[in-house]
This record gives C-alpha cells, sequence and structure tokens, in this order.
C-alpha cells in the first residue's frame, strides 16, 4: 500500500490518500489540488516533490 499525506507538501493541508499503486495516489492528488488548491496545471517540480515523499506500507 502506498499513502501520501497532502501536508507533507502544501504546509497546513490535512488531506491524506492511500492506494495500491503510485498512478492511484496521483489521480487521487490531481483531483484534490484542483479542488482544494486550485491547482489544475502540475508543474513537474511540485510532481517530483509529491513522488518524493510516497510511501510503502
Amino acid at each position: 500500500m502506498k499513502t501520501f499525506a497532502c501536508g507533507d507538501v502544501i504546509p497546513g493541508c490535512g488531506a491524506h490518500f492511500s492506494a495500491s499503486e503510485e498512478d492511484g495516489i496521483f489521480a487521487q492528488v490531481a483531483g484534490h489540488a484542483a479542488a482544494d488548491h486550485g491547482v489544475t496545471d502540475i508543474p513537474p517540480e511540485l510532481v517530483q516533490a509529491v513522488r518524493d515523499r510516497i510511501r510503502s506500507s
């Protein structure tokens, strides 16, 4: 299982995500970024920041 906490990249955000694959995390995070943070064009630096903070359990 993979997990990601948005607050690890966006201070103060309490959203957490989990999925069996990294792609599942990114799908959830993309929706969350648009809906809750107004980010629809995600730069490569942000993708890498998320990737670096995805944890496996």
